[in-house]
Formats: structure tokens, sequence, C-alpha cells
């Protein structure tokens, strides 16, 4: 079964930095958020320098599902974590999230899944560990600078958060005397504004969250001479749970520019609750 911890050990061994070009040998894609993300799921196959068959062969033993931008989350690992790919031009960007609020897992009735993933595997589902892979390409270049993964339950609240936020907001609205209102899975939907009754308002949140090199500066600061920059970010019951042999095949890399941290990290519900969490870096 594929982890993180094989796909961060596969970068190191095969580090892509210039993603177009890398892509177009495979036919694959032509910008660089579809580059960034064949690029994520050759690290999690171990499919480089593979044939488009060979990969999608290797995609479908990896992977149990694959989304799209309307169809989220990006990859789904066959019995583990749900990935969601982000590609930012600025260090000082921040993540769009559109309609979807952060999550720190990925619950099976949330509604803005499909069908198709929700049954994507022989055991049903309950609930996923989310991936935020975060790949940071300055703008005007093609150049994979920075990538960070961290996971949603070190970055982001419970859903009952941001659910609380959007419930009022809908609820607010729906006071609003004078209005007529249809079901939508958006804030809401106000029917026929003008005096025709021809046109309709849709309310629609769109979310953003501090992308994580700003998060979390203090534990993992960027050196913005180096060529080329990985963390990943997870908490240590989390790390320990990597297969054996995937956390010693981790741990046995010998290289000056790499190195696994023991770090605590401000709890996402309670920033006054410190959580022990593992740091791993790759900085060339």
């Amino acid at each position: 079964m594929s982890s993180l911890l094989a796909a961060i050990k596969n970068i190191i061994k095969n580090p892509v930095t210039d993603l177009i070009t890398y892509s177009k040998g495979n036919n694959r894609a032509n910008n660089m958020g579809s580059a960034l993300e064949t690029y994520i799921k050759d690290v999690f196959c171990h499919s480089f320098h593979k044939t488009n068959p060979e990969k999608d062969d290797l995609y479908s033993q990896t992977f149990s599902y694959i989304g799209n931008l309307n169809n989220p989350p990006d990859i789904i690992i066959k019995n583990s974590d749900a990935v969601e790919i982000k590609k930012i031009e600025s260090i000082s960007s921040a993540l769009a999230l559109n309609s979807s609020y952060p999550k720190d897992v990925l619950h099976s009735h949330d509604p803005r899944i499909t069908h198709s993933c929700q049954s994507c595997e022989e055991t049903p589902w309950k609930q996923k560990d989310v991936l935020y892979t975060v790949g940071i390409s300055p703008k005007g270049t093609q150049k994979l600078k920075i990538i960070w993964f961290v996971y949603g339950n070190c970055y982001a609240a419970n859903q009952e958060t941001y659910k609380r936020m959007s419930d009022k907001i809908t609820n607010g609205i729906n006071e609003i005397s004078d209005i007529e209102l249809s079901q939508t899975k958006e804030l809401a939907k106000v029917k026929k504004i003008d005096p025709l009754g021809i046109t309709d308002l849709r309310v629609r949140g769109m979310w953003h969250i501090e992308n994580p090199l700003k998060v979390f500066k203090d534990i993992a600061p960027v050196d913005e001479k180096s060529q080329f920059t990985l963390h990943a970010l997870m908490l240590e019951e989390k790390y320990n749970s990597f297969e054996k042999k995937d956390r010693e095949a981790l741990e046995k890399i010998q290289n000056e520019n790499f190195v696994i941290k023991n770090v605590s990290i401000k709890s996402p519900n309670n920033p006054a609750k410190l959580l022990k969490a593992r740091l791993i870096s790759y900085v060339q």
C-alpha cells in the first residue's frame, strides 16, 4: 500500500522541479496545476519514466478514486488518505478552497463528494484523513520551488466550526422578509429578484485558508535561497500508524539535507493545547 512516507522517499530519489518539461514528456499536462497533479500521482505510485498505459495501471492499483476540480478530493489512496492538491504562485498566497470549507478529515456523508467517491472502496468507509499537498511555483516560472504536505487535523478545525458560521449566514438570509428562497447546497438562492421574476441570486461561500508556509513558519522557516524545499507535517500518532517498513526506510536515509524532527503545534481547535507532531524536511 502506498503512503506519504513512501512518496517522500520517492521525491528525494527523484526530485523534479521543472514540472512542465516532466509532464510534457509523459503527454499528461500542459499547465503547472495539472503538471503538479501528475507528479504527485507519480510519487505515490512510483511511476516515473513509465508509459501512459503503465501509469494508468499503477494509478488503478494505488488509488481507489481520482477526482478533479468539481469532484473532490483529487485522489484517494486505497484504504488510506484523501489527498487535496493545491498550486500557488507565492509564499504569501492563500489556498482557494472555493465552496468547500477546510477539512480536518473527510466524511463519507459530505454532500460535496459524489456517490462514486463514497462507494470507491470494497469496504465502505466513514471518514478518511485529509492530506493537503501544496506546490509553490513562483509566477512566471515553470519550477516547483516548494512542496508542503500537511494533514488536515494539524491545519483545520473540526467541521462544526465552519458549518456553524455558514449556517448562521444561511439562517440570517432565511429571516429576511419578502424574498423567495429555493433549496440549494450553497449558502442560499434567492428567486425572482426583479419585477419580471427572471433573475435569481446565488449566495455561495468562497473559502480561503492561509498556506502552510505561513501557518507553520516558526517550525519550518522558508529558505528562499534553496533550490527545492519539501516539508511534511503530521501528528505523532499518524506517523506511528504508517507501516514499520516505510518508517524505517525513511529513517535510514543518509542525506545531510534530510531531517525528521519532533515538534509541537497548536491544536486547530484550541490554540492553548499543544499537539505532538513530526516534521519531515528536505532542503536542497
